[in-house]
């Protein structure tokens, strides 16, 4: 059987990789509409009286406006507004530049930045492909289209909960492409010429690829920025501690059950029209078996890894054993906190040979430094700085009994309905990341405010943002995917929706309403 070679993959996914020329237009006219519309905004919001809030509040209700116009609209990089947004509090007078600046070195910063070490670790070595292949050549996958649509779908989401979906969505997107190749090989062989541009099991194995990113990112706290994020706010503005464990045991019910609705969808929408695709078993194989035996590099990786998720999950099988109070908890707590846990794992990396002889060790720092995303880092800080200001000058407050006012939210299941909600339209207009930072201060300040457990409405707005799955915009795996020019516009829009609306109605709020009876 013919296939692409990995160069043949990258020019398909170069040349498929170009907007069109609406899509430039209207993206340069968004750039350009927010370079004017953001400042002006923000001059508008300082000039208008505003009851009800001091001084330093109605100045940061000003920035924000600006931040987040700039946020949705991207006239600059998303990082450098989050710079903007804290070097202008200090300007204007709302905090010292202290208080501004100390939330980019939170302990959650090197949680994730820890992370992204040991995912650079497993991708320079490959053994993010190898476990890749290894599902993917399973007997019980086989040549079945949808059993391989399912294994593409299961892979990306067990990997994304541990690597950036952005990552994770690149990785897959040549092995799907190549899948794609197999089935239009085979047609050929049959003298039949396919067309994969109007084929809709290509549809769905991109969508698959894009969507299953989105879905596993909610399974652990690093899996994706609006978790982490909204960790930082429960522990900053509600003093309450979520561990990588509780949040795991959440989040896996959460990525089983928005799985299970998302393949049933792309698998109705997008069949195959066949029953089998004969050549993708050797694809697969053959794939494998250049990968070869396993390297130095990708064994220290694993031990890494191991180590890290080991350390991460032991407080919960401790509180399981001896309680949630016991005094063995708060120890391991001291010693072992979730950041200093990424940050071992993530520096043993460059102390551990791959050739001692030559003085190679597993992961060098140009290859970390290309590895961390930095930009996620700053957005991150740059977001928890804003979150405390606006918590600290009553200015969430404000916003949030706004909101409350206007939509009569005024219980725990209210609110958690108004505030996904919330998270979700944000997050189909601009960044997850960005989306989660304007909504998460708000949702907790409300439930807080309200004498009711924030921990519900931090978990939906952090489970709504990862649906977002409409627009290419709405999250990066969404572009990467709609760049192979194998769905149309209308398709994304379409599946989107349901899935969308779908899980935010039989997923995240049920779930939530779950935890208010189990955390209370």
């Amino acid at each position: 059987m013919e296939s692409l070679t990995d160069k043949q993959q990258q020019a398909k996914i170069e040349s498929t990789s170009k907007l069109t020329e609406a899509e430039e237009k209207f993206d340069r006219r968004r750039r350009t509409t927010g370079w004017f519309l953001g400042p002006i905004l923000g001059l508008l919001v300082f000039f208008t009286p505003i009851a009800g809030l001091k001084p330093e509040g109605h100045i940061l209700a000003a920035i924000m406006t600006f931040v987040a116009t700039w946020w949705i609209c991207e006239p600059v990089p998303i990082p450098v507004t989050s710079l903007i947004g804290p070097v202008l509090a200090v300007l204007f007078g709302v905090v010292p530049a202290k208080a501004a600046f100390a939330p980019f070195a939170d302990p959650l910063i090197y949680l994730f930045m820890g992370s992204f070490m040991i995912a650079t670790a497993m991708m320079t070595h490959g053994l993010d492909k190898r476990f890749a292949y290894a599902i993917l050549s399973m007997k019980w996958v086989g040549s079945s289209p949808v059993r391989i649509m399912l294994a593409v779908g299961l892979v990306t989401a067990l990997l994304s909960g541990w690597v950036s979906n952005t990552a994770t969505t690149a990785m897959m997107y040549p092995i799907s492409i190549g899948l794609l190749m197999a089935i239009k090989d085979m047609y050929k062989a049959n003298g039949e010429d396919l067309d994969l541009n109007t084929f809709k099991y290509a549809t769905g194995i991109m969508l698959m690829t894009a969507y299953a990113s989105s879905v596993g990112g909610v399974l652990t706290p690093v899996g994706t920025p609006p978790n982490i994020i909204m960790m930082g706010f429960l522990e900053q503005l509600a003093k309450v501690k979520i561990t990588f464990f509780q949040w795991m045991v959440w989040g896996s019910i959460a990525m089983v059950l928005y799985f299970i609705l998302m393949f049933i969808v792309l698998k109705q929408m997008f069949p195959a029209g066949i029953t089998s695709i004969p050549g993708a078993e050797k694809l697969i194989a053959d794939k494998r078996k250049e990968l070869g035996p396993w390297s130095a590099g990708e064994r220290n990786a694993v031990i890494a890894f191991s180590i890290a998720v080991i350390l991460w999950v032991t407080p919960g099988i401790l509180a399981i054993i001896y309680g949630s109070d016991a005094a063995i908890l708060k120890t391991y707590g001291k010693y072992f906190p979730e950041a200093v846990v990424a940050m071992v794992a993530g520096l043993s990396l460059f102390v551990m040979p791959v050739n001692w002889g030559k003085r190679q060790f597993t992961l060098t720092w140009k290859e970390a430094n290309k590895g961390i995303e930095w930009g996620t880092l700053i957005l991150f800080g740059g977001g928890l700085a804003l979150g405390s200001m606006m918590y600290t000058t009553g200015l969430s407050k404000w916003i949030g009994d706004a909101i409350v006012k206007t939509t009569g939210a005024n219980s725990q299941v209210m609110i958690v309905t108004v505030f996904s909600i919330l998270s979700l339209f944000m997050s189909e207009l601009t960044s997850h990341t960005a989306a989660t930072n304007m909504v998460g201060p708000l949702g907790i300040t409300v439930a807080v405010s309200a004498g009711l457990n924030p921990i519900p409405v931090a978990v939906a707005i952090a489970l709504a943002s990862s649906l977002g799955f409409m627009l290419p915009v709405s999250t990066p795996p969404n572009a990467i995917v709609y760049a192979s020019g194998y769905i149309p516009i209308t398709k994304m829009i379409r599946s989107g929706v349901i899935i969308d609306i779908i899980g935010l109605a039989l997923i995240t709020i049920p779930l939530v309403v779950y935890l208010v009876t189990a955390v209370v």
